[in-house]
C-alpha cells in the first residue's frame, strides 16, 4: 500500500451532512452572529432593541396588538444585512433569474443544518418535544402555486403541511400585524406548528400568520426564519452565537 493509498484509507468519510454544512458555512461567511438574549437584543425576534427596552419597536407593537396570540419563539438562522450576499440570495432564489437554483441550494443547506442541529433547542423553548406540522408564511406577491420555500423543502421534512392563504385584497406587504391578512382553510387543533419564513423585516407577516394559526387551534407556534433583515449600518459583532454552530 502506498503512502497516498494509506492516507486515503484513513481519511474520515465525508457524509452528506458534511457537504451541507460546508455549503451553509459558505452562505453565511462574514455575517454577524445572531446574538444571545441580553441588553440591546429584542427578546422576541433577537434583532436590535433600543437601550432600556426588552423588545424592538415592531415586536412591542405586535405584543400590544395580539397579546397571547403571537409565536412562542422566533429563531433566526442568520442575520441578513441589506446588501449582503445572504440578502441577495433570499431575493434571487425566488426570482427565477440566473443563479436562482444555486441560491436556493445554499438556503436549503442553511435551513436543513439549522433544523438538524439547533431545532431541539427551539422546541424546548416552546415546551413541546417536536413539531407536529409545518407551515410557510404566504408570499407577499401572491404568486400562484406553492410558496418557493415550501417548494425548496419538497421531500426534506417528514411533517404534514398546514395551509395558510392570503385573503384577497389584503396588503400582504404591510409591516404591521394584521390578523385578517391570512386565513387557515382547515383547523390545526392541538398542533405544534413549525412556521417557516425566508425573510424577517418587521415580523408583521410571520406574526400575522402565527395569530391565525393560534385562532385555528394551534397550541404552539415556532417561527424559524432564514434571514433576519438588518439595515446596513446596524450589524455589530458583539458577543453572539452563530446559529449554525460555528
Amino acid at each position: 500500500m502506498t503512502a497516498m493509498t494509506a492516507a486515503a484509507a484513513n481519511a474520515p468519510e465525508v457524509t452528506p451532512w458534511d457537504i451541507l454544512r460546508a455549503r451553509a458555512r459558505a452562505a453565511t461567511a462574514g455575517l454577524p452572529a445572531v446574538p444571545e438574549p441580553g441588553p440591546g437584543v429584542c427578546a422576541s425576534c433577537q434583532g436590535p432593541a433600543r437601550r432600556g427596552f426588552t423588545r424592538c419597536f415592531h415586536c412591542r407593537a405586535h405584543a400590544e396588538a395580539a397579546p397571547g396570540l403571537l409565536a412562542d419563539v422566533v429563531a433566526p438562522v442568520a442575520w441578513a444585512p441589506k446588501g449582503s450576499p445572504l440578502a441577495t440570495a433570499l431575493w434571487r432564489y425566488k426570482s427565477g433569474r440566473t443563479g436562482s437554483r444555486e441560491a436556493g441550494a445554499s438556503l436549503l443547506a442553511m435551513l436543513l443544518v439549522f433544523l438538524h442541529d439547533q431545532a431541539p433547542l427551539v422546541w424546548q423553548r416552546t415546551g413541546v418535544a417536536a413539531p407536529t406540522c409545518a407551515c410557510v408564511v404566504p408570499s407577499g406577491r401572491g404568486r400562484p402555486g406553492p410558496h418557493p420555500l415550501r417548494d425548496l423543502l419538497r421531500g426534506c421534512l417528514a411533517l404534514p403541511w398546514a395551509a395558510l392563504v392570503a385573503r384577497p385584497g389584503g396588503d400582504t406587504w404591510a409591516r404591521a400585524l394584521d390578523p385578517g391578512r391570512f386565513r387557515a382553510p382547515r383547523p390545526v387543533t392541538g398542533a405544534a406548528v413549525l412556521l417557516l419564513d425566508d425573510t424577517w423585516v418587521s415580523g408583521g407577516s410571520a406574526q400575522s400568520a402565527a395569530v391565525v394559526l393560534r385562532r385555528a387551534g394551534a397550541r404552539s407556534v415556532a417561527v424559524v426564519v432564514l434571514g433576519h433583515h438588518l439595515p446596513p449600518a446596524r450589524p455589530r459583532r458583539g458577543p453572539g452565537v452563530n446559529r449554525l454552530g460555528w
